[in-house]
Order: structure tokens, then C-alpha cells, then sequence
């Protein structure tokens, strides 16, 4: 006899799975039945299967596409196994394919989807895993799929409205720095050349910056290892948890960058919040997930606050209302959600209030930050460009 790995749902909607002993697939089958469980698939128990590396980069796209179709076929009532397999074999990138063909036999060795998922944390984040986990048994996977679907999408929308915030600042800071290079290296030289045949004193604004090329050219190297192994310093120093909480502070107190950190991190705790209550999370495992999902140490240390409060016995509201990331309308909202019951609703209705207050914000911080880059970009350029043209100004006059 053969052990078959089965998953369904009894006559209350209850998901279950289990393992058979019969001679045939058809064997098992009758006997589930006579017991009253729907069959979602029936396979051959699989040997464990080795995984390796994923060989490839799995983009959020990737994520939404796959959750579609795959919502799409479970409620179109095919079998759990058989959708892994035919996406696995469509899925334009090979990467999401092998993780899926990896899932695939996870499950027909008699894993539930969502432990199968969740061997793979770099492509299923435990928000994915866990609101999988709550559709399976609460029978409702395709809803949840859907959810999760638009709930991914309109995450890739809030980081392409950061991105778009931090492009322009850092393309002008990279121009300024080209143009600052080119001239002490290549441009200040020769005008110095010129400038040392006439033998005549030279200004100090002309002296400064032509000892600054001289300094900049004979001491390239040493300046460009120093400014390489600060830039590393501080990204190992971001990769510990002290130094991660540090300037995660500090980004959120930031005059001009901080109040779209925090509109962002209101954003993503809302509607990730939102989501998985609405999904059959409980509040306390939702606001688990919400804060390892945070992006933000601060953030994340006040949701764990809240959810102390919360198991103290205090509403959300109450201990919320101490955290100074969370404005004061954030809290008389989630309030008023709680007393009715809707907060679900209310908690995605903020989200969607916050994605056009983060719109707002990166225009306001884009045209705010125009002029400033181009008055100290023209300031810098104009100094160094003044103290090339002063000796020429100054052997104008000697000659007249």
C-alpha cells in the first residue's frame, strides 16, 4: 500500500489534512468521503525535498501576479497541489518557479501552505505566511489571497512615492559633488598653471582654491578610502540593533525627512493592521506581524508597547495615545473603530488617508528642496568659478 498526503474541508468548512494508506488515490478518496470531507487534493506522499539558494531576485510584482492567479484558480475549485504545479511551470521568473515547485512538494509531503511558505522568509514575509495560515482555517484562502494581492500592491505604490522623494535629492547631491570633483581635479589646475607664470601675488580666494586642488589631486586616494570606509562604517553600524534604533530615531525627529518617515510608517501600520484583522488575525498576532514589519525600530518598539497595553487589559486606544508617532487624529480614529467594532474599516480608511498625505508630502518636500540645491550648488560652483576670474579681473585693471 501507498501513503497518500490529503488536504480538505469537512462538512463545516473546517480545513483539515492528514495521511492515507490505500492502494490507489480512487481508495482514498471513497474513504474521505464516507467520512463527509470535501477533497481540495490527494497525492503521493513526497520524500523531503532538498532546497537550496534561490538563485534570483523575486520582485513584488512577482508576489502580486502569483497571488492572483493563485486565488483565482483555488476559487475556481482546482485542487491546491495542481495550481502550485501549472504556476510553478507558467512563472516567467525561474526563481518564484523553483521556490514554488519547492512549496508544491512541501505540501504533498503533508505540510499545510502556509508552513510550507513560511520556509522561505526572503520571498513570504511572515505577514504573507501568517494571513495564509488564517484563509486555510477559516476555509477562505482565495479571499485571503485577494486581499493580500491588492494589500501588496498598494505597498509597491507607497515605495515608489519614497523612492521618488529620495531620487531627486540624491541625483543633485551626486551632480554637485561630479561638477565640485571635476573642477578641483581637472579645471582649477589649469587656470594655476597659468596663474603661476605671471609671478604676481594672487588673491586669497584664488589661493584657497587652487592649495585645495593641489590637496584634492595629491591626496585622491587617501580622501576617496576615507569616505569609502566611513560610508561602510555606518552601514555595519545600521546593521546592528543599537545603531538600526539610533538613526531610525533620529530619521524620524529629521526637520526635512521626517515627517514623511512617519506618514509612510502610519501608512504601512494601518493598512498592514487593517488587513490582517480583517483577514481573522487576532489583534495581538496582527500587531506582532505589524511590527516586525514596521521598517522602523522606534515604530516598532511603540506597536510592542501597545500590545503590552492591550494585554493588560487597556484598549488600543489608551496606550497608542502615549506614543508620539501616532498623532492625535490616528488615535481618536482607531478610538471611534474600536467603540463600533469596525476597526478593520476605520484602520484602512486611515491608510488611505495617510497614502495622500505621503503624495502631499513628497511634492511639498520636492519643490522645497529645488531651490535649496540649486542656491548652494550655484553658491559653490559661483565661489570657485569668482576666484579663478579674480587674478584676470586683477591684471585687467594693472593694464588700464
Amino acid at each position: 500500500m501507498t501513503t497518500f498526503a490529503w488536504t480538505g474541508k469537512t462538512a463545516e468548512g473546517v480545513v483539515r489534512q492528514g495521511e492515507l494508506a490505500a492502494d490507489s488515490q480512487a481508495e482514498v478518496f471513497s474513504k474521505l468521503r464516507r467520512d463527509r470531507i470535501t477533497v481540495n487534493s490527494v497525492q503521493k506522499k513526497a520524500e523531503a525535498v532538498k532546497t537550496g539558494r534561490i538563485k534570483g531576485k523575486i520582485s513584488d510584482k512577482d508576489l502580486v501576479i502569483f497571488t492572483r492567479q493563485f486565488a483565482t484558480m483555488i476559487d475556481a475549485g482546482l485542487p491546491l497541489v495542481q495550481c502550485l504545479e501549472i504556476i510553478a511551470a507558467q512563472a516567467e521568473n525561474q526563481a518564484l518557479g523553483q521556490v514554488l515547485r519547492w512549496v508544491k512538494a512541501d505540501v504533498e509531503g503533508g505540510s499545510t501552505f502556509s508552513d510550507a511558505l513560511a520556509k522561505y522568509p526572503k520571498v513570504f514575509d511572515e505577514l504573507y505566511v501568517g494571513m495564509t495560515a488564517a484563509g486555510e482555517a477559516g476555509g477562505v484562502l482565495d479571499t485571503i489571497l485577494n486581499r493580500l494581492a491588492k494589500y501588496i500592491e498598494k505597498s509597491i505604490v507607497l515605495k515608489r512615492k519614497v523612492k521618488t522623494a529620495m531620487i531627486y535629492p540624491a541625483v543633485i547631491v551626486t551632480v554637485a559633488v561630479a561638477v565640485i570633483t571635476i573642477m578641483l581635479i581637472w579645471v582649477i589646475p589649469v587656470f594655476g598653471k597659468l596663474f603661476g607664470d605671471f609671478g604676481a601675488k594672487l588673491p586669497f580666494l584664488t589661493q584657497m582654491m587652487i592649495d585645495l586642488s593641489t590637496f584634492v589631486r595629491q591626496k585622491f586616494l587617501l580622501i576617496a578610502a576615507v569616505v569609502g570606509g566611513a560610508g561602510y562604517a555606518f552601514v555595519r553600524y545600521y546593521l546592528t540593533e543599537p545603531g538600526r534604533k539610533q538613526i531610525d530615531r533620529l530619521a524620524l525627529k529629521s526637520p526635512v525627512f521626517g515627517p514623511l518617515i512617519q506618514k509612510v510608517a502610519i501608512a504601512k501600520f494601518t493598512r498592514t493592521l487593517g488587513t490582517l484583522i480583517s483577514s481573522g488575525v487576532s489583534l495581538m498576532e496582527g500587531l506582532v506581524i505589524t511590527s516586525r514589519t514596521s521598517g522602523n525600530k522606534t515604530v516598532e518598539a511603540a506597536i510592542l508597547r501597545v500590545r503590552q497595553g492591550i494585554s493588560e487589559g487597556k484598549t488600543m486606544a489608551e496606550p497608542l495615545q502615549k506614543e508620539l508617532v501616532f498623532p492625535k487624529m490616528v488615535v481618536s480614529l482607531i478610538a471611534v473603530g474600536e467603540s463600533t467594532g469596525a476597526m478593520d474599516s476605520m484602520l484602512n480608511k486611515i491608510a488611505d488617508f495617510y497614502d495622500e498625505e505621503v503624495d502631499a508630502a513628497v511634492s511639498n518636500l520636492t519643490a522645497m528642496l529645488e531651490p535649496i540645491f540649486i542656491v548652494v550648488l550655484g553658491v559653490i560652483v559661483g565661489t570657485m568659478v569668482i576666484a579663478m576670474y579674480l587674478p584676470i579681473f586683477q591684471l585687467a585693471s594693472v593694464v588700464s
